[in-house]
Order: structure tokens, then sequence, then C-alpha cells
């Protein structure tokens, strides 16, 4: 899937008028992602949300391609991306995720960079930048010419990155990219991940997070494995 929506959202203020009421309805945890322009905006951000008790965690998101301000310099050069972290952290006492770009050189140095800026969590992988073209009309498919690009055939990208940064700290990691089945969420298990996201299957499927991990518990009962958590970075090389 390639998309160039932006970061659609609510704005904080509305965010805490109108969606934290119905977190109270729910039992789930939930995370919030955010973003900011500038360091100090991600900051102010993390202040906000560490005041609504609904919010389990934050997912600082450094990493979205298809924004054309700061957000890619943020998500590729680790000196930014662990200011960014830095100021997060000192900000909110929840546990903080961030949320890594496949567009570096280095993902393992940007893991690291966040790591040592005191990040709680990485998740990883954000979309790869993409593009398409109208043959006909010789111009770009999508009006930002880029976009993010998701969905199955980023998986194996997605799979080395995790199995790259889940050797390289001492994090959890949460996998993401290309997730449809059980079978790929187990791949991520086993590359070192202790836990998945689910995106571009959820506009097929809206229930496919329901179902991916109640096909995972099956996987589990008929291959004897009795812990899930015996199979995190368990692959053999």
């Amino acid at each position: 899937m390639l998309n160039a929506i932006g970061l659609q959202n609510v704005g904080i203020e509305a965010f805490i008028a109108k969606k934290v009421p119905f977190l109270r309805t729910v039992n789930t945890p939930a995370i919030a992602n955010f973003f900011g322009n500038t360091v100090d905006e991600y900051a102010e951000l993390a202040r906000r949300l560490d005041e609504i008790p609904e919010l389990a965690a934050l997912e600082v998101n450094i990493s979205c391609p298809n924004v054309k301000q700061g957000g890619i310099v943020f998500g590729t050069d680790p000196a930014c991306a662990a200011s960014v972290v830095s100021a997060c952290r000192a900000a909110t006492k929840k546990p903080l995720i961030v949320k890594l770009s496949p567009n570096v050189t280095d993902v393992v140095a940007m893991a690291r960079a966040c790591e040592d800026a005191g990040a709680d969590c990485l998740s990883l992988i954000n979309t790869l930048t993409g593009m398409a073209i109208d043959l006909n009309r010789r111009r770009p498919v999508l009006a930002n010419i880029t976009g993010g690009f998701s969905g199955p055939a980023i998986k194996p990208i997605a799979l080395r990155m995790v199995w790259q940064v889940a050797k390289a700290v001492k994090l959890p990691v949460i996998g993401i990219g290309g997730i449809m089945n059980a079978t790929d969420a187990l791949e991520f298990i086993l590359a070192g991940a202790t836990a998945v996201q689910i995106g571009t299957a959820s506009f097929i499927n809206p229930g496919a997070a329901q179902q991916i991990a109640e096909e995972m518990e099956s996987w589990l009962s008929v291959n004897g494995v009795a812990d899930i958590k015996s199979l995190i970075g368990a692959l053999e090389t």
C-alpha cells in the first residue's frame, strides 16, 4: 500500500476532550503515537500526554516519511533523534517507545542513539518511502509525489532490521512491517521482537489484530510451545 495522507489527527486539545473519554470505556491498554515539528513541540506533547492516566505508554513518531517538515530529519540523524527522545524522556514518566524509520543508512546507530537518550522500547519499521507514476498523465500518482509504502512487500526488510536492532540493544523491540497473519507475527518474534503492530492488514480486515492473536495461540498449542516468550530471539543462524 502506498499512501500520503500525512499524519491526520484531531490535535491534542480535541484528543483530550473527545478521544480520551472513550478510552475509559474499553479494557485495553492504550498507547498514544505523537509527533512534533520541533524538539520543544515533541516535549510539550509528551508532557500533555503524560497527564492522561488512560494512556499506558507513549510512542514517539520520529520516522514518518511523508511530512515536509522536520520528521524525516529527526528520523534519519542519530543526534537529532537523541535530542527528541531526551526531551520527551524529561517530560514524561510513562514508558517511552520510539518508532524508527527504515530510510536510514544504519538503523542500529539510530536504535542505540535512542536507547542512550532514554527510550524504554523501540518499534520498527515505519513505512519505506515510495512513489508511483501515472504514465498517461506523466505525473506522480500522489499529490505529495512520494509517500509511505507498507504491506507484505516490506516484510523482508522489516524482519532484517528488527533482527539487527534486537541483537544490538537491551530494549524490547516491537516488530512492524507487512504482518498479515500469525506466521508473519511469529517470524518477527523469532527475529527478536517482543510484540508486533498490525497496520495495513487492518485496512483489509478491521479484525485482523484479534484474528492474528487467536491464530498465534492456536499455533503455540499445536506446536507444544507453552510460553511465547521462549520464541523471542530464538532464531537459529
